[in-house]
């Protein structure tokens, strides 16, 4: 498959992008006052988001990710979660926000939740930049949507196709045609 951004098309720009995100922290800045709060990006896919959101959010919280895995490798998810980098401190106590780039089948965010809510924070909430519920598998909480979007593949702005196109500053769809 040859990947070109020539086949890209724009869906969000980085104007609207920023513009949402700024309301997302404000959000989360206002509910998270005066609370131990511990903001978990999965990466890979996260990184410009969550470093968007973080610096939107004006609040102190401590950092921390998680490395997970559903795509083997092109546009579908193979349907298995695998964790290759877990949390490198406790959130025992604590008010944890996870923050994903995009929900789709819902498969990974729920096995991520299960595995954090076996660790008693005080509460567990989700920021997602993308949200696309006609794909959903499994039902899964998003208390912080971005977007919702239809059901495209997208890239751009930490979205990938097989490492490709994390750098774009938008979102775009990829049409393989």
């Amino acid at each position: 498959m040859t990947m070109s951004r020539s086949r890209i098309y724009p869906l969000l720009t980085q104007e609207q992008l920023q513009k949402r995100i700024q309301e997302l922290g404000a959000q989360i800045a206002k509910d998270y006052a005066n609370k131990d709060m511990v903001m978990i990006g999965l990466l890979n896919g996260v990184y410009p988001f969550f470093a968007d959101l973080a610096r939107s959010t004006d609040l102190d919280f401590e950092v921390s990710f998680m490395r997970v895995a559903s795509y083997g490798g092109g546009m579908e998810s193979t349907g298995e979660v695998k964790v290759i980098q877990d949390l490198d401190s406790s959130i025992r106590g604590r008010h944890a926000l996870i923050v994903e780039d995009i929900v789709d089948t819902g498969l990974t965010l729920d096995k991520v939740r299960k595995i954090l809510l076996d660790r008693e924070p005080a509460s567990l909430r989700v920021a997602a930049l993308l949200d696309k519920p006609s794909r959903r598998r499994v039902e899964v909480p998003v208390d912080y949507v971005g977007f919702s979007i239809e059901d495209h593949f997208v890239v751009g702005y930490g979205l990938d196709l097989d490492g490709k196109f994390r750098n774009l500053p938008y979102v775009g769809i990829y049409n393989p045609a």
